[in-house]
């Protein structure tokens, strides 16, 4: 039998990031001098009118993906609405940003009234408890692109941060600490891969029986445990942004540990990454013996176990740890330029998995 792989799955990452870097320099020839970083962070900054170059507006777009098949499955769809904005504060967080104001669009076959109406809660409870405003959205009927009984959700929201505290890498240097944050689940990533690990054809009652199994290992559903809604980061970490000794922050989201870190890393520096250093849950383990997935796509596909990073003085990064009561020492900083980043798996073949050139 030949292992899964996210490929094999439907999703290819390596052409997608292929097609991106060709398509950078396109996108780039629209830049003007308003536009102040490069692509490829974890969101866009532009200089906000009137603050005379003090605040810079910072956004972000993004979807649920796949999960919402899962979502459809079960009749459940308050919490992807919850993944939707919380994936969105995650990516502003990663920049140092404030989160202003949110809009969704919703796309389906046909309008399901119940089902919006469940999102939207799902969507203003999550803004309500950011301080962020939903002030708008688009809702498309198509019914020559989707399949009736299910639907797209994909969501831009906008931020503020002052110019001097943007936090995109730039400070990282030799002898920071990286801090792994625990995540709830899989947040809102790698569930094509997930789905055909768990044998999700599509029909429904086939699938519902799946996900309604619960592993030894747990008093939990499969499908409780995959649609845990996208944990938010922006609460623990919104009183440390302005902290000297904070470096850099990663929102660990399609790619992984190692292609997210690798974002935010400044040339002369390295990451080295110890995935022996937490305890990969169970669920994601579960689906690694289902669809005998090797243990290094794994690690390419989804956060396991690690949702969010933050780099930093290891004086700092002790502090946060101490104060918050979470995370784990995961790597350090060294000095040299490739691998950007390396996370070792601590197998027996002792496999590395690498990024940045």
């Amino acid at each position: 039998m030949e292992l899964l792989s996210y490929a094999r799955s439907g999703v290819d990452l390596v052409r997608a990031e292929s097609v991106k870097a060709r398509i950078a320099r396109v996108v780039e020839g629209t830049f003007g001098p308003d536009v102040l970083r490069p692509l490829g962070l974890f969101g866009g900054f532009f200089a906000a009118p009137g603050s005379n170059g003090s605040l810079a507006l910072v956004a972000t777009i993004d979807s649920v993906g796949t999960k919402v098949l899962l979502a459809a499955t079960l009749g459940r769809h308050y919490g992807i609405g919850v993944d939707l904005v919380h994936h969105s504060a995650n990516d502003l967080l990663a920049c140092g940003a404030q989160p202003l104001f949110f809009l969704d669009y919703f796309a389906a076959a046909r309008l399901e009234e119940n089902i919006l109406e469940e999102l939207v809660r799902g969507m203003t409870d999550a803004c309500r408890a950011l301080g962020c405003a939903l002030i708008g959205g688009e809702t498309a009927q198509l019914p020559g692109i989707y399949h009736a009984g299910t639907y797209d959700l994909a969501g831009c929201m906008v931020g503020v941060v002052s110019t001097d505290r943007i936090i995109d890498g730039r400070q990282i240097a030799v002898g920071d600490l990286v801090l792994g944050l625990p995540s709830s689940g899989l947040h809102t990533n790698g569930y094509t891969l997930a789905r055909a690990c768990l044998g999700l054809t599509g029909e429904r009652e086939h699938d519902q029986q799946i996900l309604a199994e619960i592993p030894a290992w747990t008093q939990h559903s499969l499908g409780d445990l995959l649609l845990e809604p996208h944990r938010c980061y922006y609460p623990l970490l919104h009183p440390w942004l302005d902290h000297p000794g904070l470096h850099g922050l990663a929102h660990i989201t399609g790619g992984g540990l190692v292609e997210n870190i690798a974002r935010i890393i400044p040339r002369g520096r390295r990451v080295e990454i110890d995935a022996t250093t937490w305890a990969v849950p169970p669920l994601f383990l579960e689906l690694q013996q289902r669809g005998r997935v090797p243990l290094s796509e794994m690690y390419r596909v989804f956060n396991m176990g690690v949702g969010f990073v933050v780099i930093g003085e290891a004086q700092f990064i002790q502090a946060l740890r101490q104060s918050t009561g979470e995370g784990w020492i995961i790597g350090q900083v060294c000095e040299g330029d490739t691998p950007r980043v390396s996370l070792r798996l601590g197998t027996d073949s002792d496999v590395v998995l690498t990024s940045g050139s």
